[in-house]
């Protein structure tokens, strides 16, 4: 399916957006796990991110519209493990034809579906849940050129 190249590692994403300001400390406790960090954007305070800077995995983040950082990118590409990952706040009317993952946050409500030969992810709301959905992060993992996704929801507390 894919020609890029295959990652023999395994590896253990943590995946979050929207959290405007705020990062409760459980949410910091189980990023400590991670491989690298990927924030889908609306972040809106650089300390969010200073925070899981210091705890050591590598930070990919997005600009959400939220966010006044314009040196941030609105739209990232990655390949790990063979897959190429498409990052970006605000998901697309259509699928892009040249992905297989598109990870976005911006509705605050998690996601795990499939359009056409895209699978649409995204780990809801840190801080402000909608539609009922309760406030989540998630889990990439990646292993042989496959994924495994895992929505976490949080206490409502902070």
């Amino acid at each position: 399916m894919s020609t890029h190249p295959k990652s023999e590692e395994f590896r253990r994403i943590f995946v979050l957006a929207d959290t405007h300001d705020r990062l409760p400390d459980s949410v910091k406790e189980i990023a400590k796990h991670a491989d690298e960090i990927w924030h889908l954007g609306d972040v809106c305070a650089e300390a969010v991110l200073d925070e899981f800077r210091a705890i050591g995995p590598r930070v990919i983040v997005v600009r959400g519209n939220c966010d006044t950082n314009i040196e941030r990118p609105l739209v990232l590409e990655l390949v790990r493990g063979g897959l190429k990952f498409r990052l970006q706040h605000v998901p697309p009317d259509r699928p892009p034809d040249d992905v297989d993952i598109l990870l976005h946050g911006h509705t605050h409500v998690p996601r795990n579906e499939r359009r056409g030969r895209v699978l649409f992810l995204n780990p809801g709301c840190v801080t402000r849940h909608n539609r009922g959905a309760p406030p989540s992060v998630a889990w990439l993992e990646i292993a042989d050129g496959k994924i495994s996704w895992k929505l976490v929801p949080l206490s409502r507390r902070r």
